[in-house]
């Protein structure tokens, strides 16, 4: 009770409260492992099978699938399919670098679907189901626009990519259904694997 009385008297003078306090070590972990959590956002086609593989990637904290890109504010999952929304079913990827990398992401981005076949992936056709990523901030950019030079000049896909490179804006949730769809519907549709290839490459 002294502790609560004492935090609550130092908050309320303006002063910093005791540094060996619980609730305060508390709020600066919390601050600690916030600071930790990065962002990536990949388009790759049908969002349920891009989720389904990174949300089974070691150091990857949270997945939840959406639309961005587009025009259209708070699309729904019907409307993205005549293309007008301009959107395109993403996924949006809480992870620790600590743990994996951006780059390690960004391999498995390119391995995971075929980054060759414009506005297309396997079955499914049209904008929405284009190869994208979408940079936060400038650094994630240079990494996302070198890696993709990588993967160019390694030859491992042998067409041009298409895989568009834009910066991360508004990201508009799917519906609850869509969410971990395939942790809800076991053995659904999924055209999504990774390719045994390399991008290393000699000059």
């Amino acid at each position: 009770m002294i502790e609560t009385i004492s935090i609550l008297s130092a908050l309320l003078l303006g002063i910093s409260a005791p540094a060996n306090s619980p609730q305060i070590a508390k709020k600066e972990a919390t601050k600690q492992d916030a600071a930790k959590v990065e962002t990536a956002t990949f388009a790759a086609g049908c969002f349920w099978g891009t989720e389904e593989f990174f949300r089974k990637v070691p150091g990857v904290i949270e997945t939840r699938v959406g639309f961005t890109g587009g025009t259209t504010p708070k699309p729904k999952y019907d409307e993205t399919h005549d293309g007008h929304t301009g959107h395109a079913e993403s996924v949006e990827i809480k992870f620790d670098p600590a743990v994996v990398s951006y780059d390690q992401l960004l391999d498995l981005f390119f391995k995971m679907h075929d980054p060759t076949t414009l506005n297309r992936q396997g079955n499914d056709q049209g904008t929405q189901y284009r190869s994208a990523i979408f940079y936060h901030g400038d650094r994630q950019k240079k990494q996302a626009l070198k890696f993709k030079e990588k993967v160019e000049k390694s030859k491992a896909w042998k067409a041009p990519l298409t895989t568009e490179i834009a910066e991360a804006k508004t990201f508009w949730p799917a519906e609850e259904e869509h969410q971990k769809y395939l942790v809800k519907h076991p053995g659904g549709y999924d055209n999504h694997f990774l390719r045994n290839i390399s991008f290393d490459h000699s000059p």
